[in-house]
């Protein structure tokens, strides 16, 4: 499984990242060593949307805080940057995209970044990897 995350991203042209105690949603929280991941800089935070692809290089489950009886899952992890986004994919470009069972890539990503438009990592389809893909 691929998977994306939407997050503050202060240099979209970093080798490397690391991002702390993720939210995850969506399957995010399966995410591992290895894995293949799309990186958006967060326009909550001013960032544009789709910046890199990158490989997963260290995932650890962040504590749960004590006394909460319902918490999201959150992971830290670090991806090494292996490709920089030659076309751009955001907020814009995917909002249009509402009918949430059209089964298409794009509508897929703006369900699980922009219905709820909270950071966070999740898991994607085969067919949202693949269209992500084009974009580099």
């Amino acid at each position: 499984m691929a998977y994306a995350i939407k997050a503050e991203i202060s240099d979209p042209k970093a080798k490397t990242f690391t991002f702390i105690a993720q939210k995850t949603m969506y399957g995010g929280k399966q995410i591992a060593e290895g894995d293949a991941i799309f990186l958006f800089a967060s326009e909550n935070e001013g960032g544009a949307g789709l910046v890199a692809r990158g490989v997963v290089t260290s995932a650890t489950a962040a504590r749960k805080k004590p006394g909460r009886d319902r918490q999201t899952p959150r992971v830290s992890i670090t991806v090494k940057r292996t490709a920089r986004a030659k076309r751009p994919l955001g907020r814009t470009e995917l909002k249009p995209l509402t009918d949430w069972n059209d089964g298409q890539p794009g509508t897929e990503l703006n369900f699980k970044f922009y219905r709820q438009a909270t950071n966070k990592i999740v898991g994607i389809s085969d067919e949202a990897a693949a269209f992500l893909a084009t974009l580099f």
